[in-house]
């Protein structure tokens, strides 16, 4: 009867201190809240690392907004012609005498076109940039210029691109690349400097381009408004011409004279959008603001490089101070836990044995 007694006590206690072992455990990491006080002395304990770090990256981004060239914008406003078209003419006489028209058979259109949008979208068609380069020459000073200088205004070229002495391409590219670049990556090049922005309520169109070189910029922005005049200008008098060579082939064929009557007057509206075609420079795109060479540089913006350098820096110089002393404070904390974990285990087995001794006298 006592020994009965005796084993069951001595289960109640091994029990006890089993339960007391879990609750020191599930005790040691409830510790986890974040306290100020010490993160501050962390951040402060490793004042010089975060300073060091931070000079460097200034120091970097100073000299890398330093080596950056300058990009100048050359920006100029335009607004839209007026409806002077050939299919806008086409389209008034159309409303007048469609329904006499189709009387005999003939389908003369509707609806008017934006030219401007339509000359906008030419403009910055592939087909029309890659004829905009080869026609004037623009291939070298797009792919292979690097910087300008301000002092004698001329170009400098990126030597292990091309060379100017014997104007040759010497880039290493692998294929299909070839040395000189191709039309389509000149294409995607000048995309990169030409921006084109149109305001919903006025409909003024803005049309800038940045290069090194603010006369370059300037040129080619006045050659690109120049030339979208005279692509939709050449392509109006061909759709005139065409629309009077069909016009006069119907009356020909036509006996009725209020078909003729309508046939005449379409040819002269015909006729008008030639004329004007022909009389008219600016002929989808009035320029309102012309473009001028630019004194100012449009980027890089050094200040805002090297803020953002420095900040980096100071972020990651914090990070790695925090990483750092977190680190080391739990690596001694955890060898303390598990020396405490490993005594009080070797207290409990000195126990056990202890009374598995009495249990068995």
């Amino acid at each position: 009867m006592k020994s009965h007694k005796l084993q069951g006590s001595t289960s109640n206690e091994v029990k006890a201190m089993n339960s007391n072992e879990y609750h020191h455990q599930t005790n040691l990491p409830e510790d986890d809240e974040i306290d100020l006080a010490e993160l501050w002395h962390a951040i402060w304990s490793g004042k010089l690392i975060i300073i060091i770090i931070s000079a460097l990256f200034a120091i970097s981004s100073v000299l890398y907004a330093i080596n950056q060239p300058n990009i100048y914008k050359a920006t100029t406003l335009l607004s839209p012609a007026g409806e002077q078209s050939g299919a806008g003419g086409l389209a008034k006489m159309a409303g007048q005498f469609g329904g006499l028209a189709s009387l005999a058979g003939i389908n003369l259109g509707g609806g008017g076109t934006d030219k401007t949008g339509l000359a906008l979208e030419v403009l910055k068609s592939r087909f029309f940039l890659e004829n905009f380069i080869e026609k004037h020459n623009l291939l070298v000073p797009l792919m292979a210029v690097n910087n300008w200088d301000i002092a004698t205004n001329t170009l400098i070229y990126d030597e292990e691109i091309y060379n100017p002495d014997n104007k040759a391409w010497i880039r290493e590219v692998k294929a299909p690349k070839k040395p000189q670049p191709s039309s389509w990556e000149a294409f995607q090049e000048f995309k990169k400097i030409l921006s084109i922005t149109t305001d919903k309520e006025t409909g003024m169109v803005t049309i800038s381009i940045e290069h090194y070189s603010p006369e370059v910029a300037t040129q080619w922005l006045k050659l690109l408004v120049t030339d979208i005049n005279s692509t939709m200008r050449e392509q109006d008098k061909i759709e005139a011409q065409n629309s009077i060579d069909y016009l006069t082939k119907k009356l020909q064929e036509t006996q009725l004279a209020d078909m003729q009557t309508v046939f005449y007057q379409l040819i002269e509206e015909q006729t008008k959008t030639i004329m004007l075609a022909e009389v008219s420079k600016e002929y989808v795109l009035k320029t309102i603001d012309p473009a001028n060479a630019p004194e100012e540089k449009a980027k890089p913006k050094r200040g805002l490089i090297v803020m953002l350098g420095t900040m980096l820096g100071g972020i990651l110089s914090v990070l790695i101070v925090l990483i750092r002393y977190f680190t080391k404070k739990q690596t001694p904390t955890k060898l303390s836990n598990d020396s405490l974990h490993t005594e009080h285990l070797n207290q409990q087995n000195q126990k056990n044995q202890m009374l598995g001794k009495q249990e068995y006298t």
